[in-house]
């Protein structure tokens, strides 16, 4: 079992797994030891929907791909990504983005490459088990601590993972589509979608799963005093 220096240092996003089933009991116990994390006044905020039903999983992929399809660019409950990026923060995300296709050997021009890589989010990198994150709209209504402490639950689930020799990939594509998701779950009408996780076993033979974009130096985000 890895320590969590090295889970942390060695975790990387994957997008291609083996069409290798996630047992329900390691779900169980990584979604349990998960609900450790710390909240707010221990809100515990979080909804998760632990979904290994491959048609489930295909119609959420389906739904998503045709409202894509259909020029819709999101229907979403939150804005996850930036209204007006940053220079410094365009320029990672840049680099990020050319950085896989360039490890992958597509041409910036090569559209449908790229929009098969983009749908392949949403085919779950061929995973077979997806945990959607969704908290009470209520909890979101004017103040942003649920959306933290979801963000330190999803962590947990990614480190989890790596104990049971499990690989992932949060998704902020799902975040995008939310109401999408949602409709497709038959969510109740006062819960939101936040974000998705793939977990799963991965395909080590797959290229581009060797991809790891850089992270900046702490020089740059860290002021010691």
């Amino acid at each position: 079992m890895p320590t969590i220096i090295d889970a942390i240092i060695n975790r990387s996003s994957k997008r291609a797994f083996l069409k290798k089933p996630v047992s329900k009991e390691i779900q169980q116990k990584i979604l349990k030891a998960a609900a450790m994390t710390p909240s707010g006044a221990n809100m515990q905020p979080w909804i998760t929907y632990a979904i290994s039903d491959e048609k489930v999983l295909k119609n959420i992929g389906d739904a998503i791909i045709e409202k894509m399809s259909s020029g819709v660019k999101h229907d979403q409950f939150i804005q996850y990504y930036p209204i007006e990026w940053k220079p410094l923060y365009k320029k990672r995300r840049f680099e990020t983005g050319i950085g896989l296709y360039e490890h992958m050997g597509v041409d910036r021009k090569d559209l449908q490459t790229r929009e098969k890589m983009w749908h392949d989010n949403f085919r779950w990198f061929n995973a077979q088990c997806v945990f959607f994150v969704f908290t009470d709209k209520a909890m979101i209504d004017g103040a942003v601590g649920a959306l933290i402490d979801c963000g330190a639950y999803m962590q947990s689930i990614m480190l989890l993972a790596r104990s049971f020799g499990l690989e992932s990939c949060p998704q902020g594509s799902t975040t995008e589509f939310g109401r999408v998701v949602a409709k497709i779950l038959d969510a109740p009408e006062n819960l939101a979608l936040l974000y998705s996780v793939v977990i799963g076993y991965e395909d080590k033979d797959a290229k581009i799963n060797g991809y790891r974009p850089q992270r900046a130096d702490i020089s740059e985000n860290v002021i010691f005093i």
